[in-house]
């Protein structure tokens, strides 16, 4: 009788289903987990690349049917911009001096402004005062840039004619000088960021060799930040090529081939909106044209981008 038992016992746990226990479970649903963050996360980056690749496509599609109509040289030589015109014209030069020449006069104003507040709020400032002049920056980034375009004709481009009467209603200099202010968040917020990044023992090793406080932030502190530093410029001037609603409203929108600031011109993403908003037909050369406009914006911005990886680098094996 007791080997009948012991016989249908076993032949009971060998039939009997097989039961996960609650820890390997609750580790089975933590993988899955995981695995749907990982794929919902690759999905998102996808989305980025797919987005810039479809990006970079309709720009060379279409910008290969411009050329088939204007001679690449004469897009790259020609000092007159003119398609919209009976005897049209298409050379770049005029759109691409307006646009380097307010992004000059941006940078001017933006770095060294931007490279002082960030040495102040990372070295200097007390904490109280961090916490008011921080939500102040960001709220100045966070304005619309029409508001800017709209500031610099009402504001500054009369105080800027007070001191120079010659200076026409529309030109660069205004313009560039409210970008500059425009951009002075993102210069001031990353180059602040990098500096407080550097590690309190090379402060604190300044000041043992008998360095003043500003001394260690212009000697210390700021060569050991250089990399995220220049970072921050490079995202200044690529925020100041693409600039538009400022430049079109300010600027005027005359593409005169020159570099003097105080003259009016029109810049390579002001054209592009111009032309966007107006009843040129689709397919057209004049429609077209805003497409190889927007190629040279993108590989000016790409190449200011690359100029700006190689220093980084150098600066970064220096330091």
């Amino acid at each position: 009788m007791q080997e009948t038992d012991t016989v249908s016992a076993v032949g009971s746990a060998r039939f009997a289903p097989m039961v996960v226990s609650d820890r390997l479970a609750k580790k089975g649903l933590r993988n899955f987990r995981e695995r749907v963050i990982e794929l919902l996360l690759f999905g998102a980056a996808g989305v980025s690349v797919l987005t810039t690749i479809g990006i970079v496509w309709v720009l060379v599609s279409e910008s290969v049917h411009f050329f088939e109509s204007v001679p690449l040289v004469d897009f790259l030589t020609d000092t007159m911009w003119t398609p919209l015109f009976a005897d049209a014209h298409y050379g770049i030069l005029p759109l691409l001096s307006g646009t380097l020449t307010t992004s000059l006069v941006a940078l001017v104003v933006a770095i060294p402004l931007g490279t002082t507040i960030a040495i102040y709020l990372s070295e200097f400032a007390p904490a109280a005062v961090r916490e008011v002049v921080k939500p102040f920056l960001e709220l100045l980034g966070g304005i619309p840039t029409i508001v800017y375009g709209y500031f610099a004709l009402a504001v500054v481009i009369p105080l800027l004619q007070i001191f120079i009467p010659s200076l026409p209603g529309f030109n660069m200099l205004g313009a560039g000088i409210v970008m500059g202010i425009a951009i002075i968040p993102y210069v001031s917020s990353l180059a602040e960021d990098a500096m407080r990044a550097v590690p309190m023992s090379m402060r604190e090793g300044a000041y043992a060799m008998g360095s003043t406080k500003f001394q260690t932030a212009v000697r210390v502190v700021f060569p050991a930040a250089l990399s995220g530093i220049l970072s921050a410029y490079i995202l200044g001037i690529s925020r100041a090529v693409g600039e538009t609603m400022i430049v079109a409203v300010a600027a005027g929108m005359q593409p005169n081939f020159t570099m003097n600031p105080m003259e009016q011109a029109q810049t390579i993403s002001a054209y592009i909106v111009q032309v966007a908003l107006g009843d040129l037909p689709h397919g057209s050369i004049g429609y077209q044209s805003i497409f190889a406009a927007g190629l040279s914006l993108m590989l000016m911005t790409l190449l200011l981008n690359i100029a700006g990886q190689v220093i980084r680098r150098r600066f970064r094996e220096a330091y």
